[in-house]
């Protein structure tokens, strides 16, 4: 905790005291002029827990008068119930009672990482996403957990250290901080623009000549924030690759937030577990709480929250990313559609007098937005992907595109609303062109205008939804479901709102009778499609094989990565040698007594002499050679003493196991 924390408490015996415990330097403050040398003491124990990488509070107290109590208790009633200066009255009955406190001590406690933070921060930091590390505990305590998250690291060049007392100090670290990142920059890089008739800083982005740390207490915070450096600080703080405030309070933790939105062009992201993290949470543009032991308080003023803080990788470099993908292609999708089918009227318009005739069937105007083409680019926009989760965790830089606005922007834009003009006039003057003149199979004329309305509209369906397919990168059963499903709705509303039968219901309504069943059995007409949508989508798919092998962007690197490892084979399975053992070989194994050896290389287990059988058995299994059996089991000792004095008849079987046979009378 950065804020000190008092409590009144009445011990068995009547006495009331006040205890309070916070930040070391904020308890210090508060204590009588007695502590002097407990302090000193304190202060090395609290350095030496710091070190270690514990988190540690100071402890005080003070014992109360009961009538001096009830006057401040009377008086604090009435200040928190007053309209007027509330925050600033109380503010001094708090200042007064907290003082010559006498110091009890100090606690630390090992507050450990959980599990994925490193790895997290890590490649947050390949994703060129800026971290800034904003906490209430002691300067040695968050140098140790930067350099145990991987955000502080040894290869860096330097790690500036601003715990100036004064103004002048830490405006004078800051700039002896600039020097050393960026020794020929410019003392002031501000760009100054007119937004609403107010002038606006902002502040460019700059890259050091290496890697460098900045770490910065709560004193030194409070000038850096100040009207007068505050532009300064940032500039220092965005040439580092990682930024640590400790001992900071909450108020200090929105106030560096809204700095950052205020004068640089960055979506913030604040992350927290505690209820001193609900202010920097609802000023970020994104809050995101962890729900832990700490309280529900973040969770309820965040806008996302999750159990652990590994989970913020998938939150923006997965689910993030696809969403702002999704919607990029959705929007740029959007606009060219309605694009192509808004300007194919302009060029009617110079054939039809400016009449406001419609150059499409009401009905198709009706149900183009509505039902044609609604469903796929919904699919489009919920389903779409350009590589999986694992892609990209092993590729963190494809979050980079989305922060430097190459999916949508000004430029995305205009080259949107050019190519749809250019496939608006291919799709009326291809179609105008190949209708001029010409006559059905059986003679008879089709250049009319129901029939160009019909021919205009079927080529626009299929060009929007060639133009679709191009740019999903993920098909899934419900997008082809999607595409061919409106298609094929297009072709039975069309056939059934062109029929005889919805002429004779409503004449009025439907007075294209005939005109597809007229039409569309006509091969040039079908030709007339297939060419008007490859001259639409022509030029986007050469636009894109020349930006690909020209200058690719790292999106098309990784999916070319991605299309390699699914073409490459698998590896063939290693076969595993097996060495082939003659069966004269023998294994042996340690004994105080005299083993085989003897036998083994007399070679007498290899001699197999015929032997007689009673006539009173049937042969079993292998009958055709008799075997005398060795070793132990035929009387032969490895001492020298026998065993068995004799082995009656022996029966060889199929599997070479001999039993004992004993005669029975017959």
């Amino acid at each position: 905790m950065c804020t000190c924390l008092c409590k009144t408490v009445r011990s068995p015996e009547g006495k009331l005291s006040l205890y309070c415990k916070g930040a070391d330097t904020i308890i210090y403050e508060k204590l009588h002029q007695s502590c002097k040398k407990l302090m000193d003491v304190t202060t090395e124990h609290l350095n030496e827990f710091a070190g270690e990488g514990l988190r540690t509070l100071a402890l005080a107290y003070k014992d109360l008068d009961e009538e001096y109590f009830s006057q401040w208790k009377q008086r604090h009633h009435e200040a928190s119930t007053t309209l007027e200066d509330k925050e600033s009255k109380l503010d001094e009955l708090y200042e007064e009672i907290e003082k010559d406190l006498l110091l009890l001590g100090a606690t630390a406690i090992e507050d450990k990482l959980q599990d994925g933070v490193p790895q997290t921060i890590e490649q947050l930091a390949k994703a060129d996403i800026k971290i800034w590390v904003l906490t209430g505990d002691k300067q040695e305590t968050a140098e140790n957990i930067g350099y145990s998250c991987n955000l502080l690291r040894e290869e860096m060049n330097e790690i500036f250290i601003i715990s100036g007392h004064s103004p002048e100090d830490v405006r004078q670290e800051l700039r002896n901080a600039q020097n050393s990142m960026k020794p020929n920059g410019a003392v002031n890089s501000l760009l100054l623009f007119e937004d609403m008739g107010k002038h606006v800083n902002l502040i460019k982005d700059e890259v050091a000549d290496g890697e460098y740390g900045l770490v910065i207490n709560g004193h030194s915070l409070a000038y850096a924030l100040e009207s007068s450096m505050e532009l300064e600080f940032l500039r220092t703080a965005c040439l580092c690759k990682a930024v640590i405030c400790c001992r900071v309070t909450p108020l200090q933790k929105a106030q560096v937030v809204e700095l950052v939105k205020k004068y640089k062009k960055a979506v913030t992201l604040a992350i927290g577990d505690g209820a001193n993290d609900v202010s920097m949470i609802k000023v970020a543009h994104i809050g995101v709480g962890i729900s832990g032991q700490e309280g529900m308080q973040a969770v309820l003023s965040s806008d996302y929250s999750f159990a652990q803080f590994r989970f913020l990788q998938r939150l923006l470099l997965v689910h993030g990313r696809w969403s702002y993908l999704r919607m990029c292609k959705f929007l740029r999708y959007f606009f060219y559609k309605n694009f192509t089918f808004t300007f194919v009227h302009f060029w009617f318009g110079f054939f039809c007098g400016f009449s406001a005739q419609t150059v499409y069937d009401e009905w198709f105007i009706t149900l183009y937005n509505l039902m044609y083409t609604a469903l796929p680019v919904l699919g489009m926009s919920l389903f779409d992907q350009d590589v999986d989760e694992m892609w990209s965790f092993q590729h963190p830089q494809l979050y980079i595109p989305g922060q430097l606005n190459l999916y949508f922007s000004k430029r995305a834009f205009f080259k949107c609303a050019i190519h749809s003009c250019y496939c608006s006039l291919v799709l009326f003057f291809i179609p105008y062109a190949a209708l001029q003149d010409t006559v059905r199979d059986d003679g008879k004329d089709v250049a009319d205008y129901q029939s160009f309305a019909l021919l205009t509209q079927t080529c626009l369906l299929f060009a929007v939804s060639i133009q679709l397919g191009l740019e999903m990168s993920y098909w899934t059963a419900v997008n082809t479901f999607f595409v061919l499903g409106s298609l094929a709705m297009y072709f039975a509303v069309t056939f059934t709102m062109y029929s005889n039968g919805m002429f004779l219901i409503v004449p009025s309504a439907f007075p294209f009778i005939g005109t597809a069943r007229n039409s569309l059995n006509q091969p040039n007409v079908w030709l007339t499609i297939i060419l008007t949508s490859i001259l639409c989508v022509l030029p986007m798919v050469t636009y894109r094989f020349l930006l690909i092998q020209l200058c690719p962007t790292i999106n098309d690197k990784v999916m070319f990565k991605v299309r390699q490892a699914r073409a490459t084979p698998p590896p063939p399975p290693r076969r595993t040698r097996i060495r082939r053992t003659s069966s004269r070989r023998s294994g042996y194994a340690f004994s105080h007594a005299q083993g085989y050896g003897d036998l083994v290389t007399s070679g007498r287990f290899l001699r197999r002499p015929a032997i007689s059988r009673p006539s009173s058995f049937p042969q079993v299994g292998r009958a055709t050679t008799g075997f005398s059996p060795m070793g132990r089991s035929a009387g032969y000792s490895p001492t020298g003493r026998p065993q068995n004095a004799k082995v009656q008849d022996v029966e060889v079987t199929s599997l070479q196991m001999y039993r004992t046979i004993t005669d029975r009378p017959l």
